[in-house]
């Protein structure tokens, strides 16, 4: 094979995978050992890099495989110091990736989808559309090729798409980001976000140690469905019933993001029922500032609001948070996301700090 498109990707494979197409190619198994530290330790960018292989088998390796590791586009900084990058997938398409570096601690904010299915009111990925699902390698390659990738402490699946709805693809990623043989971070630097979709949900739940945050926006489930789709489908009250089957007040973290609309979910009736609903539940509220979108007629809550709001709910046991909102000037804040060529267009346009790769 000399097509590049037509080579297997080695990028996003287990270790049991890695000494499968070894196996298939001739080689010893524990060559899938020498390529996975090659891969996630190293950081390679080509099969000619990896040296304790033998020539021979190099050769064999670079004519059916690829490292996968593909740079980025496009790079925007904030005025805030947040940075986000544009990557190319194996499609032929991009996603956006956000990393947000705050004294001692950098976050990256990945994406599993390109566009979303979910189709939520208030975020300008939903009005993407849905252009496809990454695959493991395609969500790696956010971090393996990101120049800061030595500075991360946290990762959040918080970008463009519905990780549950890429539930496959997700799991076998934060699987080799916290094996032992890969990056071997622990699940607890990880938090996978969702609105909560039936059975992928509870498979997340059994199947992962990693964080969870879900999109609430609204207890009331009838505005919530006007607000989010994906309600109809899956509503906060049967999301809530299924989390309290699960332990959260160890290390493993429940988490609801909530992004407050003046006049439409910030009323103290709907601090009532967050408390109502959440009672019982080891969890926390992270408030979100709500960033305008072309077309949406919602505003954002005003500041003095959200912080009575927050302290309100803590007081009654539900422990709150307002987010610091980053990276807005780029939009690379919440709900802003979108890799749609108009959308992108009109945005570069009028912004003088982007770099192209």
């Amino acid at each position: 094979m000399s097509d590049t498109a037509n080579k297997t990707t080695l990028m996003g494979m287990s270790l049991h995978e890695l000494k499968e197409t070894a196996k298939r190619l001739g080689m010893p198994a524990f060559t899938g050992a020498q390529l996975a530290k090659w891969l996630y330790t190293q950081h390679v960018e080509s099969i000619d890099e990896m040296t304790n292989i033998s020539k021979a088998n190099r050769e064999k390796l670079s004519q059916e495989c690829q490292v996968g590791a593909m740079h980025y586009t496009e790079r925007l900084v904030s005025k805030d110091g947040t940075i986000k990058y544009l990557f190319p997938t194996a499609s032929g398409k991009h996603v956006e990736t956000v990393y947000i570096p705050d004294k001692d601690r950098a976050t990256l904010c990945v994406s599993s989808q390109v566009g979303c299915k979910m189709n939520c009111l208030f975020c300008q990925t939903g009005k993407q559309g849905f252009e496809g699902s990454l695959t493991a390698a395609d969500i790696l390659n956010q971090v393996y090729s990101l120049p800061e990738r030595d500075t991360l402490t946290n990762i959040v699946f918080m970008g463009q798409g519905e990780p549950m709805d890429n539930i496959d693809n997700v799991l076998k990623a934060t699987e080799i980001l916290t094996a032992d043989y890969a990056y071997a971070w622990s699940p607890k630097r990880i938090t996978v976000s969702s609105v909560g979709l039936r059975k992928k949900l509870k498979r997340f739940l059994d199947e992962s140690e990693c964080h969870l945050a879900i999109s609430m926006h609204s207890p009331l489930p009838e505005q919530r469905a006007a607000l989010m789709p994906a309600e109809r489908g899956m509503s906060i009250c049967e999301i809530v019933d299924l989390l309290r089957d699960y332990d959260f007040s160890h290390q493993r973290r429940l988490s609801f993001e909530y992004t407050m609309f003046k006049g439409v979910n910030d009323s103290m009736a709907h601090a009532k029922e967050i408390v109502r609903l959440l009672q019982g539940i080891d969890c926390r509220i992270n408030l979100i500032r709500f960033h305008p979108i072309p077309g949406i007629d919602l505003q954002g809550t005003e500041e003095s609001r959200m912080e009575a709001f927050r302290d309100w709910l803590t007081a009654h046991g539900v422990f709150t948070t307002i987010r610091a909102s980053r990276g807005q000037d780029i939009f690379a804040a919440c709900g802003l996301l979108s890799t749609s060529k108009n959308i992108r267009q009109q945005r570069l346009s009028s912004h003088d700090g982007k770099e192209r790769g």
